[in-house]
């Protein structure tokens, strides 16, 4: 089964996507208003609880490192399950040596497939760890430049593709509400448009490949050695 990306809106169903084709929907989540009760005494009143700024969990920060140059990304916190995958894959090397397998100038590049290591172009996005990851399409989030998000075959719960991602070489509004968004670039745009620019040939595989080299988590906690 192909992962596809659909293109909304100005081609219906246009570009269709090998296996991990870019389908990125964003969740809408319901804010709700978290109201506080303050319990005043009689006698004195109670100052409020100091707001504790450090709550905020910090985003981590990915540094992609491909043949091409580096691409850094952060995650968010907001998008879990996708979150914690993906570092969970980059924890394994799972990304090492893995081809960016479909580039398409003024629209996205796509990688995370392990099928794209051999030489067969016919099974590009068809691969992946063996699983999907439910859908989680944020309103907060959608598919401006450098956005990274998670491809998925065509399927009614819009669950992602479990390893294969991509990354918005120009904002992609039609793309809004159909895959997850789990993550943006903060530095390299230049080297998302020197792969979005690369001559391709069957499928929008690049001519030369391009590959991760690696992935290396940038903010991760240093431990001490006793």
């Amino acid at each position: 089964m192909k992962h596809l990306l659909s293109r909304v809106g100005l081609v219906s169903c246009l570009i269709l996507f090998t296996t991990a084709n870019c389908n990125n929907t964003t969740p809408e989540t319901n804010n709700e208003a978290i109201v506080q009760e303050t319990i005043v005494s009689e006698t004195a009143p109670v100052a409020p609880a100091p707001v504790d700024s450090t709550t905020k969990k910090t985003q981590d920060t990915l540094l992609i490192k491909t043949s091409m140059g580096d691409i850094t990304v952060v995650l968010y916190n907001e998008t879990k399950l996708h979150h914690d995958n993906f570092m969970k894959l980059v924890s394994t090397k799972y990304y090492d040596g893995i081809l960016f397998h479909r580039v398409i100038k003024g629209f996205m590049i796509q990688t995370g497939d392990p099928n794209s290591k051999d030489n067969d172009p016919y099974n590009d996005g068809m691969g992946g760890p063996g699983y999907t990851v439910p859908a989680e399409i944020n309103s907060m989030f959608n598919h401006k430049r450098g956005a990274l998000a998670a491809a998925r075959t065509e399927n009614p719960e819009k669950a992602s593709s479990g390893s294969q991602f991509y990354i918005c070489h120009v904002p992609t509004p039609f793309l809004d509400g159909q895959y997850t968004v789990f993550g943006e670039t903060i530095k390299g745009f230049e080297v998302i448009d020197k792969i979005a620019t690369t001559p391709t040939g069957m499928n929008d595989r690049p001519n030369t490949p391009i590959k991760i080299i690696t992935v290396v988590h940038v903010n991760a906690p240093k431990t001490t050695g006793k």
